[in-house]
């Protein structure tokens, strides 16, 4: 009898080393897969909303005072580019987001699931606060990694087709160029206003979709959390974060949208970027592409999540 409960109380430790192995590897695993699924997501969901996104740049950047603007709105803004350079004008600078959609998603999913797996109670929840910096922080990873050069580049992309004599080429001869001219630091002009943008864009939005999916598993009584929600439902949650996020942080995407611009020399810093723009152009100018951008990321952020739940429901089923 002795000898047996010597070997059972041994095993003990062993059983209880195996299982937090276990959950480490699980642990680690959901922050590997939400890598892998956001970067298939960011590719997806890029090539379906582009044309929206180049709207809203171009009448962000139509920003002459005193004179005729060039486009009278959104809806002109698509006439006047599919009648100067075809349909697929609309989808000039598709290759910068290309590039950049993908690792952009996957560092902000990544770095979501790593906040939340750290910052989760016993029973995997988080409370309100928590969750909007977890969002917060996957925002701003996403701006530091993957956004800002991103970004700086396709605006720059798409400002130099408004120029008489376009001088980029294509995405390489692009980056090349503005390397070339203004080093590295011209792929990160406007960083801080990046980080404010997307740092506020996803505290808003994981805040709202991760509350509405808490909400709607206290509805149906899913306590342990284990019953997928309906990707239809998943997508209106998303579309609501969506909008809020827009009302939320436009003027901040104005700001940063002129940081990047070809005419960035004109502004010193974000703060002084934005004071010109209020002075010169009035509070309303910081609202500038608002329609175009509210169609644009409600659908984007109802997609968005729609692809990255079904691929996690998939990975989960067969990765184990």
């Amino acid at each position: 009898m002795s000898d047996r409960g010597l070997v059972f109380s041994a095993g003990r430790p062993n059983q209880r080393v195996s299982a937090a192995a276990a959950a480490a590897s699980g642990s680690s695993n959901k922050s590997l897969k939400g890598i892998i699924a956001g970067g298939i997501t960011g590719g997806m969901e890029i090539c379906i909303t582009f044309p929206t996104e180049y709207v809203k740049t171009q009448l962000q950047l139509d920003e002459k005072v005193g004179a005729q603007k060039r486009y009278k709105g959104p809806i002109d803004c698509v006439k006047v580019t599919v009648r100067e350079r075809g349909f697929f004008g609309l989808y000039r600078g598709l290759s910068v987001l290309l590039y950049g959609s993908i690792p952009k998603s996957a560092v902000r999913f990544g770095a979501f699931e790593e906040f939340k797996k750290r910052n989760s109670d016993a029973q995997g929840n988080l409370s309100t606060g928590r969750k909007f910096l977890c969002g917060l922080g996957a925002g701003i990873c996403e701006a530091i990694f993957a956004v800002t050069p991103m970004e700086t580049v396709k605006v720059k992309f798409i400002n130099d087709q408004n120029s008489a004599n376009p001088k980029f080429r294509g995405f390489f001869h692009g980056v090349r160029e503005i390397v070339r001219e203004q080093g590295l630091r011209g792929c990160y002009q406007g960083l801080t206003a990046t980080m404010m943008k997307q740092g506020s864009n996803q505290a808003i939005r994981f805040l709202v979709v991760e509350s509405l999916k808490d909400w709607y598993r206290g509805y149906r009584g899913d306590t342990d959390n284990t019953r997928p929600i309906p990707k239809l439902l998943t997508g209106m949650f998303g579309a609501v974060a969506g909008a809020a996020s827009v009302f939320g942080n436009t003027p901040i995407d104005v700001v940063k949208t002129r940081m990047q611009g070809l005419e960035a020399h004109k502004y010193r810093s974000t703060a002084h970027c934005f004071v010109k723009i209020w002075r010169e152009e009035g509070p309303l100018a910081f609202y500038k592409g608002t329609v175009p951008r509210l169609s644009r990321v409600c659908l984007d952020v109802a997609i968005t999540f729609m692809i990255y739940d079904s691929f996690m429901e998939l990975f989960n089923k067969l990765w184990n």
